[in-house]
């Protein structure tokens, strides 16, 4: 698999943001197909970090309506990567 379809793009939350700061961990949007050890192969090459662990979740797409139809959203998968001390990745640097 390549390293950018494993990847799809950072997690950028209240929640993932706080927990960055306080224990060097990253979320991510993945591919649902990728499992842990592809993920951290592709965030350890993609941002030349060390990586300690992945958690993975399948997040279920939520029942929306319009109008007088319902809709499904996808299925998506999540990453959180535990980084080895030291290791720091910025999406936004300043």
């Amino acid at each position: 698999m390549n390293v950018y379809s494993v990847i799809k793009k950072p997690l950028i939350t209240e929640k993932s943001t706080a927990e960055k700061d306080a224990k060097n961990v990253v979320a991510f949007v993945v591919d649902s197909n990728a499992n842990k050890i592809q993920i951290q192969e592709a965030v350890e090459k993609l941002f030349n970090v060390k990586v300690k662990t992945v958690r993975t979740i399948n997040v279920a797409g939520k029942v929306k309506r319009a109008g007088r139809g319902f809709g499904k959203r996808a299925n998506w998968k999540k990453a959180y990567v535990s980084l080895h001390e030291g290791s720091n990745i910025d999406f936004f640097e300043v």
